[in-house]
């Protein structure tokens, strides 16, 4: 073996227990109480420290073009971040251009992150230019290992509804699974043009112009469309009590409907859209009302919010000030990468949920929710030693000069967090170690994704 973490208490989606854990060439080889090194292994003591599985961002926007501009977080920037926080892969968005297919969009993104990612990577493709034969060549997608795809209700490429169901049919065809971006477009465009008209023109309008219906009544009908099919659905950044409440009824039914949050819609409220920083909370679809926020946390806790994602987007002070006077005009996008395990193992530290939780949402629901449960998502033999030691006594307050993004800003100033990372493994080789970042360029493998196939609403 050439690394063998021992004494700390190992923590799964399912149970906790105290063992080691042995290592070699970057695979997880045995996990056993007292587990004796062999000549030349490294040891590291972990006692009195959590290990869990490094977590998978199910959902980043790295270096990506919106808005007039680009996220601030290049591949390597936000792979940075990511390792400094406790995830060991990201999924990142393609953006399909016009006329091009899916699996040389995939490529052309890949050529840009590979000699630059730190840790490994996945990737979604967000169909922006769908047609019959970007139908068709969906099946290619998932024999390349980019099985899921998103599509948006919103913007000037979002889908028709009769297009969305094609695809969803098509997807329940191949293995693929489809995300979407649920909100009304045309009641945001109604509700922004009056507000411009009548000048409201603050963050607050942003807000305003979603509000929780917006996107509740848009997830309700992705959801029926697809029941209708049987087709499995993922909704991306759930924000509103309408759309949970919807969520958990399809599952009771016994359908494959799937939610994904973020850790902004846990931890803020619309109330941020008030500060003279809002701005910088502007993103889509909003941060919503308190009434929301609990019925996300509890759709945690009883496991109908599936996965706990990021939808890390950050744009620089300098650029969400474009929109100072008009908020149609700030770049969409809050940054998360580095603050998703830290926040949901500090709840957990604080008894909002158990830690086996917040590794579910965090890391194993998201490896069985895309394909890449056979590698990553859980600490058992055979599997990628991507690993994470947690100090449950390390008080944390969150600063823009202790984060590893190259935003200037970060939206979770001063956020006290009660528990911390303090190591992170990808692959075996150590990334992070009390705060600073220890990895390289290029080291993060492209990992292909097996076809999907869920049934039910159990992963």
């Amino acid at each position: 073996m050439d690394l063998l973490i021992k004494n700390g208490t190992i923590v799964t989606a399912y149970s906790s227990i105290k063992a080691d854990i042995a290592i070699q060439n970057g695979k997880i080889t045995m996990i056993a109480p007292k587990i004796k090194p062999e000549k030349n292994t490294e040891v590291i003591d972990a006692k009195g420290k959590l290990v869990l599985p490094g977590a998978i961002d199910a959902h980043t926007h790295l270096e990506m073009p919106f808005g007039g501009t680009i996220s601030s977080d290049d591949y390597f920037a936000g792979t940075r971040a990511a390792a400094c926080g406790g995830v060991t892969t990201v999924f990142d968005f393609v953006l399909q251009a016009k006329g091009e297919g899916l699996v040389d969009a995939v490529k052309r993104r890949d050529a840009l992150c590979a000699p630059k990612a730190a840790v490994d990577y996945a990737f979604h493709t967000a169909i922006t230019d769908l047609n019959e034969k970007i139908i068709e060549e969906m099946a290619d997608s998932v024999k390349f290992g980019v099985p899921s795809f998103k599509v948006f209700m919103v913007y000037d490429f979002g889908v028709t509804d009769g297009v969305f169901y094609k695809v969803l049919k098509r997807s329940k065809e191949v293995g693929a699974l489809i995300a979407v971006h649920a909100e009304n477009k045309e009641i945001i465009a109604s509700l922004t043009q009056d507000f411009l008209a009548e000048g409201k023109t603050s963050a607050w309008y942003h807000y305003m112009s979603r509000p929780e219906f917006v996107e509740g009544e848009a997830d309700i009908r992705a959801i029926q469309w697809a029941k209708s099919l049987n087709a499995p659905l993922y909704i991306v950044h759930l924000a509103n009590a309408q759309g949970m409440a919807a969520v958990t009824q399809a599952r009771d039914e016994g359908y494959p409907i799937f939610a994904e949050t973020c850790p902004h819609y846990l931890y803020f409220t619309k109330e941020v859209y008030k500060r003279e920083d809002g701005r910088n909370f502007v993103c889509s679809p909003p941060i919503k009302g308190k009434e929301s926020q609990d019925a996300l946390w509890a759709g945690i806790i009883n496991g109908d919010v599936a996965t706990v994602a990021t939808d890390h987007c950050p744009f620089l002070s300098t650029e969400k000030d474009w929109g100072k006077d008009d908020f149609t005009k700030i770049p969409n996008g809050c940054m998360g990468v580095e603050n998703l395990y830290p926040y949901m193992l500090s709840e957990a530290n604080k008894g909002r949920i158990s830690f086996n939780r917040a590794v579910e949402v965090c890391s194993t629901n998201v490896a069985k929710m895309f394909g890449l449960d056979d590698r990553k998502g859980s600490l058992e033999a055979g599997k990628d030693a991507d690993i994470v030691i947690y100090d449950p006594k390390k008080d944390f307050t969150i600063k823009q000069e202790n984060m590893h993004s190259d935003c200037d800003y970060t939206i979770w100033e001063d956020a006290k967090l009660k528990g911390y990372p303090v190591m992170t493994f990808s692959r075996g080789k150590l990334v992070y170690k009390d705060g600073k970042f220890l990895g390289e360029k290029g080291y993060g493998k492209f990992i292909r994704c097996n076809p999907i196939k869920h049934k039910g609403p159990n992963l």
